[in-house]
């Protein structure tokens, strides 16, 4: 990924949740696979990422790291998997390794930078992530674009900053203002990866289900769908039914003889 950056071509990053997805986007030449906890949202049905557990995520990247051949896997660490203390971050970075990724994510900035000084210490490998934190989205009362204004966005640099210092090898910024990220990108020398932050950063990442437009719940202003997968899977569907009912299905050909 620094070489991408050095050379100045742009890092394409998508989640990744089962060995089906993954074979496809590697197909398709994606770069990076994140095993996201958006998992919680788009595959389990609940209403945030707050309740994915560790079991929930290294059974994922598992399914991920066992079919992917070419891209980075990384697993993202979920709510209370990294801040009661830093050993616990640590033995529960090494548990996606051990997985079979090849890096970790967390979330947060100047409060986790000992908690990534601690693993890239011990050769696990870490992305960070600032700015719009969702496991912090109680903090900020909702899901809303950070560092508007002096101050915020001050802070949201220094966070960058602290990550990078510490030894994350790139760089998250979440729904943040893209003159901020822009700012960011040219102030670190690690890759970022934009998802909200506009088109000046290393890289970008998508959720896969909000690219392909199966997920519909709600869409961010940032999501841009390249197919309507929904829509199609519907369709597909209801002729089935239809199918079935009306007696069209199974014919001969898809019958044994």
């Amino acid at each position: 990924m620094q070489k991408r950056k050095s050379e100045k071509r742009k890092i394409i990053v998508v989640t990744a949740y089962d060995a089906l997805f993954t074979r496809i986007a590697e197909e398709a030449g994606i770069d990076v696979l994140l095993v996201g906890d958006s998992l919680g949202v788009v595959v389990q049905g609940k209403k945030d990422t707050l309740s994915v557990t560790m079991e929930d995520m290294l059974y994922h990247t598992r399914l991920v790291a066992g079919a992917a051949q070419r891209s980075l896997v990384i697993g993202d660490m979920p709510f209370l998997s990294y801040q009661a203390s830093v050993e616990e971050a640590v033995r529960n970075a090494g548990r996606f390794l051990q997985a079979g990724a090849a890096a970790v994510k967390l979330e947060g900035g100047q409060a986790v930078a000992d908690r990534v000084q601690a693993m890239t210490r011990f050769g696990i490998p870490v992305m960070g992530h600032v700015g719009m934190t969702p496991q912090s989205m109680h903090a900020y009362g909702g899901y809303k674009v950070q560092g508007k204004g002096k101050q915020p966005a001050a802070r949201i640099l220094s966070d960058a900053r602290a990550v990078e210092a510490a030894g994350a090898f790139a760089l998250v910024l979440e729904a943040i203002p893209a003159d901020l990220a822009k700012r960011i990108t040219r102030a670190v020398s690690i890759p970022t990866i934009g998802i909200g932050a506009g088109r000046h950063c290393d890289g970008q990442v998508l959720v896969l289900y909000d690219l392909l437009g199966l997920f519909d719940d709600f869409t961010p202003k940032f999501v841009k769908p390249y197919a309507h997968l929904k829509a199609d899977a519907l369709q597909a569907l209801r002729r089935y039914r239809e199918e079935v009912e009306q007696g069209k299905f199974p014919t001969d050909a898809e019958s044994y003889h």
